[in-house]
């Protein structure tokens, strides 16, 4: 049973870890790299998004930050959508569905607030995540592919929900 619920203060140290230990392990980042930091800062995260996280028999094993359009962590949110990042599964409960409930707890929160979409920023290595994308619906958006930083292209994909 995977219950996904919003993080508490309580949480913020376990979701640091867990999320830089995913981007890390997975090579996506590195140790030295400024994202790292902001990573593992959930106490800002969760003051200007929500973060909520995925517990398996009372452990923490998945999280992801959602993010209103205009606000600090969106990035390619529209009026009428939302976005999530920062999505992270312990190697450990990888393959048991914390991803995609995960990312089904976004799109229920999307409908319940009447948005049209869900989009998200993703590396193109990331070949997990995108599987998860992918089965649920998540199409490429090319036209907002973009780059926060030079040489690290990011792949937008989108969920309609009308």
């Amino acid at each position: 049973m995977i219950d996904i619920r919003t993080a508490t203060p309580a949480d913020f140290d376990t979701i640091g870890d867990l999320t830089v230990g995913v981007y890390i392990g997975d090579g996506f980042v590195s140790r030295d790299d400024g994202y790292a930091q902001l990573l593992r800062d959930t106490a800002t995260r969760a003051e200007q998004a929500q973060v909520v996280v995925a517990e398996v028999e009372g452990e923490i094993v998945g999280s992801v930050t959602i993010a209103e359009p205009g606000t600090p962590f969106s990035d390619v949110a529209d009026k009428g959508e939302l976005e999530f990042r920062m999505l992270a599964v312990a190697q450990s409960a990888r393959g048991k569905g914390v991803g995609s409930a995960l990312v089904r707890h976004v799109l229920d929160i999307a409908y319940e607030r009447g948005d049209q979409a869900v989009v998200i920023s993703t590396q193109p290595d990331m070949a997990d995540a995108r599987r998860i994308y992918d089965r649920n619906g998540f199409v490429p958006a090319p036209d907002r592919n973009w780059e926060p930083v030079p040489g690290v292209e990011l792949t937008a994909l989108v969920r309609e929900l009308v």
